[in-house]
């Protein structure tokens, strides 16, 4: 948020960024907002996708917008030490809860559904790729500084690495 924001000052944009929950939303009023970004790991805290939405619904103005971005579903059953076999950890509809600290695992109907119950006219969705072999690199690990430029970009080639034929990312964009 504080590069947005740098951004945002930089081109003279007229921009308040907020951070809040989405689960709440209390300290917002309704129909006060044109935009608003869920970003890369938001959804798997979510327990209630439902409420989540209806909060962001609620606060956007008439044709406002909400955009996301966040790691494919696809991606979420799968462990990624392996280039060479693919390891199911879990079946694509086991969404959790997951773990001492509660994570979610959700499918691509669970967020459109939520979507739309709470009143998005969803516009677009895009399934992305991964730019650079970084993705499947896990970064807390001193790995990714000993790889070479060719092992990174092997990483994005589906026939050395089975997971690379799905998409990595998710972007949705709907709107009031």
């Amino acid at each position: 948020m504080e590069n947005s924001s740098v951004i945002a000052q930089k081109y003279g944009w007229d921009i308040e960024f907020i951070c809040d929950d989405t689960m709440k939303l209390r300290c917002i009023k309704s129909n006060e907002y044109d935009f608003v970004y869920t970003s890369n790991g938001v959804h798997v805290w979510i327990h209630d996708m439902n409420s989540m939405y209806t909060h962001i619904h609620r606060i956007l103005k008439p044709d406002g917008t909400y955009m996301m971005f966040d790691i494919h579903p696809f991606m979420r059953p799968f462990g990624t030490s392996s280039t060479e076999k693919i390891q199911v950890l879990n079946p694509y509809d086991s969404t959790g809860p997951f773990g001492e600290i509660p994570t979610y695992k959700w499918r691509i109907q669970d967020i459109l559904n939520a979507m739309m119950s709470s009143g998005f006219n969803v516009k677009h969705m895009e399934e992305m790729f991964a730019v650079d072999g970084t993705f499947w690199v896990d970064e807390s690990k001193s790995e990714a500084s000993s790889l070479s430029d060719q092992e990174l970009e092997d990483f994005r080639n589906w026939q050395l690495n089975p997971l690379a034929a799905l998409p990595q990312w998710l972007s949705i964009y709907a709107t009031k």
